[in-house]
C-alpha cells in the first residue's frame, strides 16, 4: 500500500469545513483538481452510504466514480472508499488549529504499483483539491 499525505490549514472553524464536505452541492463545486466540475447522482452522507459522481475534466473527458463513505465523524473525519480502479481509501481529518482548522488528507492506494504510476497526477491534484476546498469554505 502507498499513501499520499497532504494538509492545509484553513482559516475557518471545523464546522465550516465539514459543511463544505457534507453538502453535495458544495462538494460538487470543489471536488477534484483545478478546472474539474462534477455531477453528483447519489449522495448518502452516512457511514456505509454511497456517493456516485461524474468528474468532468477541462478537456471534456468524463470520469464516473462510485464511492462508499467508510466512516463519518461530524466535524472531525470523513473516510471515502473508492472500490473501483484505482482502488484507494481517502481519509480527511479536521482538527482545530490556532488559525482555524488543519485539514489532513491521506489517500492510501491498495496497489503500490498503481500508486507509483499515477503519483505525478495524484500529488498535485490533492494539493489543488485542498486549495479548492479552502476557496469554497471561505466563499471565494
Amino acid at each position: 500500500m502507498t499513501t499520499f499525505n497532504h494538509s492545509l490549514d484553513i482559516p475557518a472553524a471545523p464546522e465550516q469545513v465539514f459543511a463544505a464536505i457534507s453538502s453535495p452541492e458544495r462538494l460538487a463545486r470543489w471536488w477534484g483538481p483545478a478546472g474539474f466540475t462534477n455531477t453528483v447522482s447519489v449522495f448518502e452522507f452516512e457511514t456505509g452510504g454511497r456517493w456516485n459522481l461524474v468528474m468532468h475534466a477541462p478537456n471534456g473527458a468524463n470520469y464516473p466514480n462510485e464511492n462508499v463513505f467508510g466512516e463519518i465523524v461530524t466535524n472531525q473525519k470523513v473516510v471515502v472508499e473508492h472500490p473501483m480502479q484505482p482502488v484507494f481509501r481517502l481519509t480527511i481529518e479536521l482538527a482545530p488549529s490556532k488559525t482555524g482548522t488543519l485539514v489532513t488528507w491521506a489517500q492510501a492506494f491498495e496497489s503500490a504499483d498503481v500508486a507509483r504510476q499515477i503519483e505525478h497526477i495524484v500529488v498535485p491534484a490533492n494539493d489543488e483539491n485542498l486549495q479548492r476546498l479552502m476557496a469554497e469554505v471561505l466563499g471565494k
